[in-house]
């Protein structure tokens, strides 16, 4: 329960960049609790969308992961990597997890309680074969994916968007000059007496509302429609009305909690994307093919929002998000974050024409970084990594202190100021000298530069290797002295 925060800091090493290095997209290969810990200075509150396929514990050992876990071992190991991605989303964020039947169950209480009950969005039904499994006693057909979010799901709603209408079922069959159209019926659930009356449809039938249900809009709201020439009654003017939905007023689709085969993909779909990638490998067991990551996309983010998958695979989502113009950041521990994830994502810069790349115009282009987990930020000795530089250390301090990620830009000793406080950090020389009058200890020469080139009247938190002042001294300047490596929490 307490494994999150044990978790230590690590660096995150370059390893190489590909297209654009500098479209903020990143791949990760590493144990994803140690990756997702290590990215929290940085992207803490900003995720938009975390989609992660974890191992199902189906009690098979698969190629690329060990699915054979015990229950309670699944649990735990899932625990804490659910509290770390609660802690990287965004208040108008999502989490998407698929799963089946196995931990299904079992994985809804643990999110709950991570999560809260109160911020379940939904248990979307995906159907993953549509061919009889005559084998099983009773044939799986469908995995689960559940959906929570930082706020309720009627709040959630303003942030999330329609499916595009598919273009089926529109018809002009009146020639109505404003172009193709489609009936919806003009009814509601429920009852409410001022939408309770009598349509005349033009053969001059009679009709009330269906049972249990009203008209969809008070009479005047009706008869404004059928002056707009918006009401359509059915066979031969005699069926009940219903309003004309015209084609490009369509605002889009409220999304449903069962996904066919046809509308985003099948387990079949999903191995041949991978074969048609990587001819030369075994498919994964259980891929994820590149229409029901779009739809999920598709409904949790927009252009240039941030996506996160700690359980990358063989590289689905991240391929899809640079495919939709998405920032992402992909984490894999395995040997095919080099053999599969890293040519895959080379591949659609390239152009590759697979999966949803038609769909979405896709041309290539855009580019990511490539890393791997380094050293953690203390040493064995507890002192910190003589690898950290000023710019990491200044990061996890920012987070430490105010609760909210940095952008990786510090370059001055004063980190920045929040709710009244300066924060400053003396490491690495960045006065410009290592000696200890030059700025990594706080001396009364060090105190009078920083006042002097980064004035601030209010409190001031100043971290440093020590400090040679007294506390009076202190006190009057209105500094709080802490001391690295002690007072740093980067572990």
């Amino acid at each position: 329960m307490r494994r999150a925060d044990e978790v230590p800091y690590r660096l995150l090493e370059q390893v190489s960049s590909h297209g654009n290095a500098s479209a903020g997209n990143l791949l990760i290969q590493g144990d994803n609790l140690e990756a997702l810990k290590a990215l929290l200075p940085f992207y803490r509150g900003r995720v938009k969308c975390i989609y992660i396929d974890p191992p199902y514990n189906t009690k098979s050992a698969f190629e690329h992961y060990d699915d054979n876990l015990e229950h309670s071992q699944w649990l735990s190991m899932m625990h804490p990597r659910l509290v770390l991605l609660r802690e990287l989303l965004a208040d108008n964020g999502s989490i998407w997890v698929s799963i089946d039947d196995n931990e299904g169950h079992y994985l809804k209480v643990l999110m709950d309680e991570v999560f809260g009950r109160r911020f379940f969005l939904a248990e979307i039904i995906w159907q993953k074969r549509t061919s009889r499994e005559n084998r099983a006693a009773i044939g799986s057909s469908h995995d689960e994916i559940l959906a929570y979010a930082k706020v309720e799901a009627q709040q959630w709603k303003e942030f999330r968007n329609l499916l595009s209408a598919t273009g089926k079922g529109y018809s002009n069959p009146d020639n109505d000059p404003r172009g193709p159209w489609r009936s919806i019926p003009f009814s509601a659930q429920g009852f409410r007496p001022n939408q309770m009356y009598r349509i005349f449809a033009p053969n001059g039938a009679p009709h009330d509302p269906p049972r249990g249900r009203c008209w969809a809009a008070t009479e005047p709201e009706y008869l404004k429609l059928v002056a707009e020439k918006r009401i359509y009654f059915p066979k031969d003017g005699a069926g009940r009305p219903r309003v004309k939905q015209f084609r490009e007023n369509e605002k889009g689709l409220v999304p449903m909690t069962l996904w066919f085969a046809s509308e985003v993909g099948d387990t079949e779909e999903s191995k041949k994307e991978i074969l048609s990638l990587f001819a030369d490998s075994d498919p994964f067991e259980t891929p994820k093919p590149e229409r029901l990551i779009q739809r999920v996309l598709q409904i949790a983010t927009n252009k240039s929002d941030l996506v996160v998958d700690s359980f990358l695979g063989s590289g689905t989502t991240v391929a899809v998000a640079h495919k939709m113009g998405r920032r992402y950041i992909g984490i894999e521990m395995g040997e095919h974050a080099v053999t599969h994830c890293l040519p895959r994502l080379k591949k659609v810069i390239e152009g590759e024409q697979g999966g949803i790349s038609e769909a979405v115009g896709w041309k290539g282009g855009g580019g990511f970084k490539f890393a791997k987990l380094g050293e953690t930020i203390f040493d064995e000795r507890g002192a910190i990594n003589p690898k950290v530089r000023f710019a990491t250390l200044a990061s996890f301090i920012w987070l430490q202190e105010t609760g909210v990620p940095s952008d990786g830009e510090f370059r001055s000793p004063l980190l920045g100021k929040r709710n009244g406080t300066a924060y400053y950090l003396l490491f690495n020389g960045i006065l410009g000298d290592k000696r200890p009058d030059g700025g990594n200890v706080l001396t009364a020469a060090v105190l009078n530069r920083i006042d002097k080139r980064f004035p601030h009247e209010g409190t001031k938190v100043i971290y440093g290797e020590s400090c040679r002042l007294g506390s009076g001294r202190l006190k009057a300047a209105g500094v709080t002295f802490k001391h690295i490596p002690y007072d740093v929490r980067a572990k």
